[in-house]
């Protein structure tokens, strides 16, 4: 070890780094393998925030660093508007084969989420010779000025960033728990063409299958079958935002295919890339094809060496079956928290979610939705960092804590974790440090 600590880099970040960027931890990390972190004072964590959904196939998984070490052997970067190479080509070709949307297939990669919606935006506006655009309230979708737009949560995203990009609209997001039915979001989405926006106008209505940062609330089946025909309806391209949910984190390759909905373009990044940044839009042919020539690019957009990380990640989420162990894992874990929500001392347990590893809890003050704890979000997380667990919140209120470990994590770590939540929980409710 080098002798410096977690407190000395802390103090050297405040010097060098804006305070607008947060850290959810004054941990340093200093390697980390599959599902584990050890710090630069040496201390192990298991992970169970995964880089914000980012590694789906864990810390450094061998096939990834080798797909890595072989591109970088070869060259690092050309920019693929100038000197085009395979490893993007293979990605798009993989992607187009898997990727939910009907008929005919193209693929643009990127570097991250944001970018991605931004340019879905960018297309779906050519394409159609629309501008209005639709997402929901409590949707997450980047930090750009574009995507703040979109995004339905004001703190601590779009407060004192405006003036946004005009003809963004927001519709409840359906959302059983706190009362929002199927039927009023889409009165909503009709109110709002009544008296907002004239439906010819709008482009796309873009919409995550699980929303993410608001709080892993899963889109309903039916509504997402709704929303497709209000869509073809008015000539409407659907966007699935699928950044989070994508590649095996739902125990489907993608969300929308526990729906059965097809949507005309498809937002990717975060796991894409195994800890690489990239991201991808894949969407109907004709809809790709609508940009002219030198319309979207980006200098570091499909980097070769992300795109040769991609191709591993698809090849080991299909070896290692992560579908089937995302639902396996995910299943495992919701378990352990409903045994824990029977237990007296455990009323902040209000609602369990889990679309594959995709699992959530909500916490509240007597189980009611208008009554929401961060603060006990706020103690189960420190309370399992203390012990070597690390754990995320999210949800508009902050009083949500969200599941995103490696889906490769070894059953011993896996089930080593759930008993440090589970020891965390009831630490924080009885307000005692073991």
């Amino acid at each position: 070890m080098s002798g410096i600590t977690n407190a000395d880099w802390m103090a050297r970040r405040e010097r060098a780094i804006p305070r607008g960027l947060g850290n959810a931890f004054q941990v340093y990390a200093d390697r980390a393998q599959n599902a584990e972190v050890w710090d630069v004072e040496g201390k192990r964590y298991i992970d169970f925030a995964g880089g914000i959904a980012v590694l789906n196939v864990g810390h450094r998984h061998p096939e990834i660093m080798r797909r890595v070490a072989g591109q970088a052997a070869r060259f690092t970067h050309t920019c693929f508007q100038v000197l085009p190479y395979d490893v993007y080509v293979e990605l798009a070709e993989r992607l187009n084969a898997i990727v939910p949307v009907p008929g005919k297939k193209k693929t643009i990669l990127f570097s991250t989420g944001a970018e991605a919606l931004e340019n879905a935006v960018k297309i779906a506006r050519y394409a159609t010779g629309r501008s209005a655009i639709i997402t929901f309230a409590g949707a997450f979708h980047g930090r750009t000025m574009m995507t703040l737009a979109m995004t339905g949560k004001i703190a601590p995203y779009k407060l004192g960033f405006g003036p946004f990009p005009t003809e963004v609209f927001h519709v409840p997001f359906p959302n059983a728990f706190h009362g929002v039915t199927e039927d009023a979001s889409i009165a909503a989405l009709e109110m709002l063409f009544n008296a907002d926006v004239d439906p010819s106008r709008v482009a796309a209505i873009v919409i995550e299958p699980v929303q993410g940062e608001g709080g892993f609330y899963p889109a309903p089946p039916a509504f997402l079958a709704r929303l497709r025909r209000v869509c073809d309806q008015r000539n409407i391209l659907l966007v699935a935002d699928e950044v989070q949910t994508g590649f095996a984190r739902t125990g489907k390759m993608f969300a929308m295919e526990h729906s059965g909905v097809a949507a005309d373009l498809v937002t990717m990044a975060k796991s894409l890339g195994g800890g690489f940044p990239l991201s991808a839009v894949t969407g109907r042919a004709e809809i790709m094809d609508a940009v002219p020539p030198g319309g979207l690019g980006s200098t570091y957009a499909g980097h070769p060496l992300a795109c040769a990380a991609a191709l591993g990640v698809l090849d080991v989420i299909e070896k290692e079956n992560l579908c089937a162990r995302a639902a396996a894992l995910g299943k495992r874990l919701k378990e352990r928290l409903e045994a824990l929500q029977k237990i007296n001392s455990m009323s902040m347990l209000a609602d369990i979610r889990a679309l594959g590893g995709m699992v959530a809890v909500e916490l509240c003050h007597e189980r009611r939705a208008d009554r929401p704890a961060p603060d006990f979000v706020k103690a189960v997380i420190a309370k399992a960092r203390d012990a070597g667990l690390l754990l995320i919140s999210c949800g508009t209120n902050a009083n949500v804590l969200r599941f995103l470990f490696p889906l490769t994590i070894e059953d011993a770590v896996f089930d080593e974790g759930l008993s440090i939540l589970e020891r965390a929980f009831q630490d924080a409710a009885s307000g005692t440090a073991r």
